[in-house]
């Protein structure tokens, strides 16, 4: 019965100190100044060749466990720490730093031109070492908001993007997402300005700032853009097509009238802007848009609406000839 009870004792024993001896691995999260959270994975490395569940192979010789020291990584690279192996030839090189720290795709909120990505993946595939921007360019994570004009002498993306190395900043839209504008006007409807029409003929710089703030502007009338304004700085027939050729931009049609008595009568705005300008007949005669007040043909033989110019001398009169213009 003794000898029994010392076995037990003694396989217990065995057992206990087995268990105090065993080692729990886990994965270890090491927070960096300035390149965010490094995750160290334990799992990863015990089964690699060469370390092959040998703890030995890492510990005390390059990482002493009684020791918390904190390596930068000039010391890495000089075969410190991870760099013992992270140095290209046995593993991969430590300049390929998104195997460790986490890189993602950001975007920048920029209130005169809307949301501006900035992709890591491709700057990454054409500078494969981060060293190219870190930490002499940016520092990782927030950095101090640049403007174009800092580019534009060299700071932030304008270190590389100076037209020689990589694109010009100048070339906005590479980066900044631009888009077609639908401008609703009250009297001729809804006009769409193209952005990508006038930025394969013009530099971004040329309209921004000086012309138009990025985002909503205030409503620019014709009679101001006759005088250079807004649209018309350009738009004066000489740097490109007048102001005043309105069917350029403002979408015209033919109108259908529904006259009581005397069958349908179609107006043809191609057939008169054959003839004159819009400012011919908008807004002295014509308001644009519908108009809800009938003009009758008595009013019309009196030079009202069409009789302006329907009168037997400018244009046939509105007295004869109905069916040039009635559906009979």
């Amino acid at each position: 019965m003794r000898l029994r009870c010392t076995f037990l004792l003694a396989a217990g024993m065995v057992i206990f100190g087995g268990l105090a001896f065993a080692i729990t691995i886990k994965d270890v999260t090491f927070s960096t100044t300035d390149a965010g959270k490094v995750v160290f994975s334990h799992k990863v490395h015990i089964g690699k060749k060469g370390i092959e569940n040998n703890c030995k192979a890492c510990h005390p010789a390059i990482f002493d466990m009684r020791k918390k020291v904190t390596r930068t990584m000039a010391e890495m690279e000089k075969g410190k720490s991870c760099g013992a192996c992270h140095n290209g030839k046995e593993a991969f090189p430590l300049k390929e730093c998104g195997h460790c720290h986490a890189v993602k795709e950001i975007t920048y909120k920029v209130k005169a031109t809307g949301p501006t990505p900035f992709s890591h993946k491709k700057h990454l595939a054409a500078f494969a070492d981060c060293g190219a921007c870190h930490p002499k360019l940016f520092k990782a994570g927030r950095n101090k908001p640049a403007t174009m004009a800092d580019m534009e002498q060299g700071k932030s993306c304008g270190a590389c993007h100076n037209g020689k190395t990589a694109f010009s900043v100048g070339e906005c839209a590479s980066c900044h997402t631009v888009k077609e504008v639908g401008i609703t006007s009250r009297e001729t409807g809804r006009i769409i300005f193209s952005h990508k029409m006038h930025a394969g003929k013009l530099k971004c710089g040329e309209c921004h700032n000086k012309l138009f703030t990025p985002g909503r502007s205030k409503p620019v009338g014709m009679a101001a853009m006759e005088k250079g304004k807004s649209c018309g700085a350009c738009h004066n027939g000489k740097a490109a097509f007048s102001v005043k050729e309105c069917s350029k931009c403002h979408p015209v049609h033919d109108v259908a009238f529904k006259v009581s008595g005397a069958g349908p009568v179609k107006f043809s705005h191609t057939v008169h802007l054959g003839m004159y300008s819009c400012n011919d007949c908008h807004t002295k005669i014509f308001k644009a848009g519908r108009s809800t007040k009938v003009v009758t043909m008595a009013e019309m033989e009196k030079k009202k609406s069409c009789g302006a110019c329907h009168d037997g001398k400018t244009a046939f009169s509105v007295r004869d000839s109905c069916v040039k213009c009635h559906d009979m």
